[in-house]
């Protein structure tokens, strides 16, 4: 059983952020019986969804009823830039939902304070019943100013040299994450050992039915097998699943992409 499995809906994103790895993968929209499907196969290996890899799962224009699907069986949790959060505001079958602050940018023509705005009126709809995580892991030029809009909302000091966890008001969070570098086989550090929560803890399913190890083999390099074409019995059993685990607990890395995670070594 796994703690949580990520579910890619859609690759597509409505932004082109420069600290997001380059999507180079065909664009695509899971369809409902694709979603069905994966969570057909899900049902007795997880209890939590999580709906995203890379790209936006509020673009997805069934997202709403993906939601409403997948928590008859599910705890749903997703992550989002905010951009498009009025679209799940009424959603009450969400039990997290992240929201990465790094991802504004004028460029996106709307102002700062019209996108916090936005998100906090979704919030004010969604904090009963949804876990609400606000998260900065990457600092820029606005992150001062959304630190000190957060500040103002929910009147309380803001320092993340204390806490890198913060409460500002029931089932609302602030979490400041560390900057890391996504793995990519270009990448020029190796590590050879270490250790990965990967396949023991979870799994990644991308828009075309790829299984990954981890939500960071966002290219899918490392593939595993194919939802829509095996059972995840299968997947598990397969040589490359197993041999992935076995070098894990040795303290070996023997795949390509994982000597290029600094992530965890």
């Amino acid at each position: 059983m796994y703690k949580k499995v990520y579910v890619e809906t859609t690759n597509n994103c409505n932004l082109n952020c420069d600290f997001c790895i380059h999507n180079e993968r065909q664009k695509k929209f899971m369809n409902i019986d694709e979603f069905k499907t994966v969570l057909e196969k899900l049902k007795n290996h997880t209890k939590y969804l999580y709906l995203h890899v890379l790209g936006e799962p509020l673009i997805h224009p069934n997202i709403n009823e993906f939601i409403n699907i997948a928590s008859t069986s599910f705890n749903v949790n997703l992550t989002t830039n905010g951009y498009l959060i009025k679209r799940i505001k009424e959603n009450k079958n969400i039990r997290q939902i992240n929201i990465s602050l790094q991802s504004f940018d004028e460029k996106y023509q709307k102002s700062l304070q019209d996108y916090m705005n936005d998100i906090f009126s979704s919030v004010e709809n969604l904090k009963n019943t949804t876990y609400i995580s606000y998260r900065i892991w990457v600092k820029n030029k606005y992150t001062e100013e959304i630190l000190n809009i957060l500040s103002e909302k929910y009147n309380i000091m803001i320092d993340e040299t204390k806490s890198k966890n913060i409460t500002l008001e029931k089932n609302v969070f602030l979490s400041f994450n560390e900057e890391f570098t996504w793995p990519d086989l270009k990448n020029e550090e190796a590590y050879e050992t270490g250790k990965c929560y990967a396949l023991k803890d979870h799994i990644g399913i991308l828009v075309d039915g790829t299984v990954i190890p981890c939500c960071l083999d966002s290219k899918g390099t490392i593939k595993l097998g194919n939802i829509f074409k095996s059972n995840i019995e299968d997947i598990i059993n397969g040589k490359r699943y197993q041999n992935m685990l076995k070098g894990f607990s040795n303290n070996k890395k023997c795949e390509e992409l994982c000597k290029k995670c600094n992530f965890i070594k």
